[in-house]
């Protein structure tokens, strides 16, 4: 009897020590500006799919993708600087910064081939990431983002905006966020994102959207995009209107996919939906 319970203690033993062998820790690698750039990596093969969050939101936003794309490519979730456990150092909050910080992840897990997946924010990030790496950029697959790179705002209307945040962020942002979000969303998961994003730093949070703004008053979207060589895919909801042709006369190839009744959060809100319209989606890029 003593034997056997001390063969169960030493199999137990293993079992525990097997699990902690199997845990994946987030890494941390250095962008361009010496910010400390927190990501995740779950799964094995090629192309690796990188998930760039939004304005405000972090690699979370992205957990019910996790399970379900690393069971077939090799999966980086990153938190851009200033958002989630990554570095607050620095100064700026630029698009450009940001896809330095794609950059590194990419640089520090050596693959030769990925897809850039980004939502909102994300898909400028990702614009700005395939400049430096062209080569390894496979597909760009925007998630309610590039619904015209054509549009330009004003100075007045970028202030216009901005002002009430900057005088009382949480109030501003909520109500922002509110308006994303489709009543037939479910209240918590509403209330998780209002909350969350209200709760962002103010002055990374004002950074970021301000210099997010300051590219359409400078109308580079046309620009970027034309010297972006892959093929570029827009997973949105139908809350706004788009303008897909537009985009396709500064793309190389563009098409974009509507999940009807979903709000801008359509990959946390409608999973099933997003998550289908997704895996078609790198299945064609990864096939061309």
């Amino acid at each position: 009897m003593k034997n056997i319970k001390y063969l169960l203690f030493v199999v137990l033993i293993f079992a525990i020590g097997d699990l902690h062998s199997q845990t994946t820790w987030p890494h941390m690698v250095t962008s361009q500006d010496g910010t400390q750039i927190s990501y995740e990596v779950y799964g094995k093969g090629e192309p690796t799919l990188v998930f760039v969050h939004g304005w405000s939101c972090d690699s979370r936003y992205w957990r019910n993708q996790a399970s379900v794309f690393s069971q077939n490519n090799r999966i980086v979730l990153i938190d851009l600087a200033g958002h989630g456990h990554s570095g607050i150092t620095r100064q700026n909050y630029t698009m450009e910064a940001f896809g330095q910080d794609v950059k590194a992840v990419v640089d520090a897990i050596k693959s030769p081939k990925v897809i850039l997946i980004g939502h909102s924010m994300g898909g400028e990030v990702i614009a700005q990431a395939a400049l430096l790496m062209p080569q390894r950029v496979k597909g760009l697959i925007g998630v309610d983002t590039y619904d015209n790179i054509e549009r330009k705002v004003t100075a007045e209307q970028r202030d216009s905006f901005l002002a009430p945040m900057k005088q009382d962020f949480a109030t501003n942002a909520k109500q922002f966020v509110n308006q994303m979000i489709v009543a037939e969303t479910d209240s918590t998961l509403r209330n998780l994102i209002v909350e969350d994003m209200s709760s962002a730093p103010p002055v990374i949070a004002m950074s970021s959207i301000e210099n997010l703004f300051n590219e359409s008053v400078k109308g580079t979207g046309p620009e970027l995009f034309k010297n972006i060589k892959a093929p570029v895919v827009d997973i949105r909801a139908d809350m706004w209107p788009s303008d897909p042709e537009a985009n396709r006369r500064h793309m190389q190839s563009f098409e974009s996919i509507i999940i009807k009744g979903a709000d801008h959060f359509l990959m946390m809100a409608r999973p099933k939906e997003f998550n289908s319209a997704l895996k078609q989606t790198i299945k064609t890029m990864t096939e061309e």
